[in-house]
């Protein structure tokens, strides 16, 4: 990086976050925090739910609030293809226009590089786009575009834009994707207008080479940024490299600072990515998977099109406190589930209010140094045979999480005395 190009970034950091450590679990990586944000104070660990378009499928904004949704997430490709940064930006931003007063992060455009790879061609200038609503219609999206879309837009997180490629990919393309994703960050950085109210989160890449990825973190760290994203992964690589991927990546980035690793929303990676020191997580899986009828539980999730529910008078969980399961049972819900609109709305509701759920309870048994206890409790419930995934008890072992066959406290291996995992971590004691 140049002399001017530092002089550019360091006239465009953010000062729009803070992130106050409550508590860190004394065995392993996982800690618990305010972030502050210009639009609200969010909790972490969270779960940000995925409103591509500047909307949650099936949910009002106040619909969200009622289940502690804190913030959320919108997608730069598609608002900025329609309805487009002018008309957002004359409308005061994304939080006016979609009537949301909590905190928004929106995704670069990036991921679209391999989602819509067809209709994508890359060069260091950027991604050039064909429209997927027009057949004439272009988009160059370069970084310097995806941020100006971004303040736009207004949210409290922006991402950078990174050259994404698939998960499982080799070679030198790897290599190239890596380090352009660092020159790209500093272009970002040097056209980032807003530095006041948005934070630019660089993204880690180097897929799952284990070097290029170390030094993807090294080189973002030294950015004067605010937070981290954990990218390149989720992408059907096998569990047992996502997990490693994930430590490597937390191990290497600041602990004062938040990160985030994008596109993970099943149950049981939540919570191991917690245990391995992540604070940040979006997916469209839950609200996605309500929309083919399925409902997340304690051991996993149900399908309520089934026939055996046709007669089931309970509610989809017996504890749960959300508004679907106190007036509806999974009879009814078997009725509607995937022919009426509303079968979408009601099963949304209660899988948010699941993720919701499973968030605070990590937060809270960090603050009581019960972590472990909990991790225990939330897999006995998952995996009722106690037969765990190898790459589950591998990644919890590597933070000193042992699971045990039975979900009581006793069986719980911990250390006394034990040191905290990186020296660094000035709440860890």
């Amino acid at each position: 990086m140049t002399e001017t190009q530092a002089n550019q970034r360091n006239t465009n950091i953010s000062s729009a976050l803070t992130f106050n450590i409550l508590a860190c679990c004394n065995m392993s990586m996982a800690r618990t925090a305010i972030m502050k944000l210009p639009h609200y104070d969010v909790e972490t660990p969270v779960f940000m739910p995925v409103g591509t378009q500047g909307t949650l499928k099936g949910l009002l904004p106040e619909q969200l609030k009622a289940l502690d949704c804190q913030i959320m997430l919108g997608n730069t490709y598609h608002l900025g293809t329609r309805p487009g940064p002018e008309l957002i930006k004359k409308a005061g931003g994304l939080h006016k226009f979609m009537g949301w007063d909590r905190a928004l992060l929106t995704d670069s455009g990036g991921f679209q590089m391999v989602s819509l790879l067809t209709l994508a061609e890359i060069t260091e200038e950027g991604v050039k786009f064909k429209s997927p609503y027009t057949e004439d219609q272009e988009l160059m999206l370069s970084p310097e575009t995806s941020i100006k879309i971004q303040n736009a837009i207004g949210a409290d997180i922006i991402m950078q834009l990174d050259d994404v490629i698939k998960t499982t990919s080799t070679g030198p393309r790897v290599e190239e994707a890596t380090y352009r994703t660092t020159r790209w960050l500093d272009r970002c950085l040097a056209a980032h207008e807003n530095p006041g109210t948005q934070n630019i989160f660089p993204i880690v890449q180097g897929v799952l080479d284990e070097r290029l990825r170390v030094e993807s973190a090294k080189q973002h760290a030294q950015r004067d940024v605010r937070g981290f994203a954990i990218g390149g992964l989720s992408g059907g690589e096998a569990k047992d490299d996502f997990w490693r991927m994930v430590h490597l990546s937390s191990t290497h980035l600041p602990d004062d600072r938040p990160r985030y690793v994008m596109g993970v929303g099943f149950a049981v990676d939540l919570v191991v990515c917690v245990a391995l020191g992540a604070d940040m997580f979006d997916c469209v899986f839950p609200t996605r998977t309500a929309r083919f009828g399925c409902a997340l539980v304690d051991s996993g999730q149900i399908n309520l099109k089934h026939k055996k529910y046709e007669e089931d008078y309970r509610p989809i969980q017996d504890d749960c406190d959300c508004s679907t399961c106190k007036h509806y049972t999974r009879a009814y819900l078997h009725c509607i589930a995937t022919a009426l609109p509303v079968a979408c709305h009601l099963l949304t509701v209660h899988n948010l209010s699941y993720q919701m759920r499973l968030m605070k309870g990590m937060r809270e048994s960090i603050k009581a140094q019960r972590f472990p206890e909990y991790v225990q409790g939330f897999m006995s419930k998952m995996y009722s045979d106690s037969k765990y995934p190898k790459w589950v008890t591998d990644a919890l072992a590597k933070v000193n999480i042992h699971l045990t066959p039975s979900p009581n406290r006793e069986n719980v291996t911990e250390v006394p005395n034990k040191k905290p995992l990186k020296d660094s971590c000035n709440t860890c004691t």
